[in-house]
């Protein structure tokens, strides 16, 4: 299985090649990615180095081009994969059809992969991906069952990829409705479901508050952390009790289900986090290697040492991970 990393900057590419990625995804700096935000992704130049340096060393490097375009800005989706092509980059990541079919008919030899945005869980929708589209892979969205995975390896037209690592979507992919009627800013298109201009911290006698535009998310203790705010995840007064409503800070880690996602032939495995720095991605990047390679060369008996999941819940969310739908009983 195909190790595949996140990089939001040049250090952190550079790290996650050193510390075993076979591939890594970046962005451009606009909004044709879905971490669009200051501070994070690559210009040109810094493609041309970070592309070099992955493939002197035998690795391969992606691009996000996952968000979806507005009529009236077409072109620049377009003109974003005219840029990966002549990179030389090794993919587009993709999720709208007019990018998909832009790519397709312009840059034919440029390989395409079905982004998790894509939202494509069935045998007919990845069929029709590829027949149109030509895609030579798809990433799965974070809302299935492990049965479902294996289920879908066994009749996909394309290889699959599927989220190892990270931050969890309880929305369809990239298109959480919550964020954007609370602020008015597309998710997809703005990098992140709560963008900074929106966020308030109010310190007070009650523990420390988050609003995102006036509304209130979540209250912290003193002593308490606190994570970052969204709504998905903020804390919310339901019929006199206070709790999380929706969704618990948690991150996903499948490390346990390694073997039989392997078994199941999946092709890749993601690691999430663009935003995240360079120690993030050098520490997980170096735990999924391990794991990978043990289980590779002996994948009778393996199991996930516990300082692998000590080493992963330090950088998980709320400093907790699960399964997620992964371990769902129906599917």
């Amino acid at each position: 299985m195909q190790l595949v990393c996140p990089a939001g900057n040049l250090p952190a590419l550079r790290t996650a090649i050193d510390a075993g990625a076979d591939a890594v995804y970046v962005g451009f700096r606009d909004q044709t990615n879905a971490r669009a935000f200051p501070g994070l992704n690559f210009d040109e130049e810094e493609l041309r180095q970070g592309i070099a340096y992955a493939h002197a060393r035998g690795r391969k490097v992606y691009v996000a081009l996952n968000t979806y375009p507005d009529s009236a800005r077409l072109s620049h989706w377009q003109r974003a994969v005219d840029q990966a092509a002549g990179l030389g980059m090794d993919a587009i990541i993709a999720a709208e059809m007019a990018v998909l079919h832009y790519a397709s008919t312009r840059h034919p030899d440029l390989p395409r992969h079905l982004s998790v945005q894509g939202s494509a869980t069935t045998a007919a929708a990845l069929r029709y991906a590829h027949q149109r589209f030509g895609i030579s892979r798809a990433v799965l969205p974070r809302v299935l069952s492990i049965q479902q995975v294996e289920r879908l390896c066994t009749v996909s037209p394309v290889p699959l990829e599927v989220f190892a690592f990270g931050s969890l979507c309880i929305m369809v992919e990239g298109r959480c409705q919550l964020s954007s009627y609370v602020t008015g800013a597309s998710p997809n298109r703005h990098g992140v479901c709560s963008p900074a201009s929106f966020v308030r911290w109010e310190e007070g006698e009650a523990g420390r508050s988050v609003r995102l535009n006036g509304v209130l998310i979540d209250r912290f203790a003193a002593a308490e952390p606190a994570g970052y705010p969204t709504v998905c995840k903020g804390r919310f007064d339901v019929g006199g009790e206070v709790f999380h409503a929706l969704e618990e800070p948690t991150s996903l880690n499948t490390l346990e289900l390694l073997p039989r996602l392997a078994q199941a032939g999946v092709a890749a495995l993601k690691i999430e986090g663009r935003q995240r720095g360079a120690a993030y991605v050098g520490s997980v990047t170096r735990v999924w290697r391990e794991a990978i390679d043990q289980q590779r060369r002996a994948p009778q008996g393996w199991q996930a040492r516990p300082q692998w999941q000590d080493t992963l819940a330090s950088h998980a969310e709320g400093r907790q991970t699960t399964l997620g739908p992964y371990h769902r009983a129906w599917h």
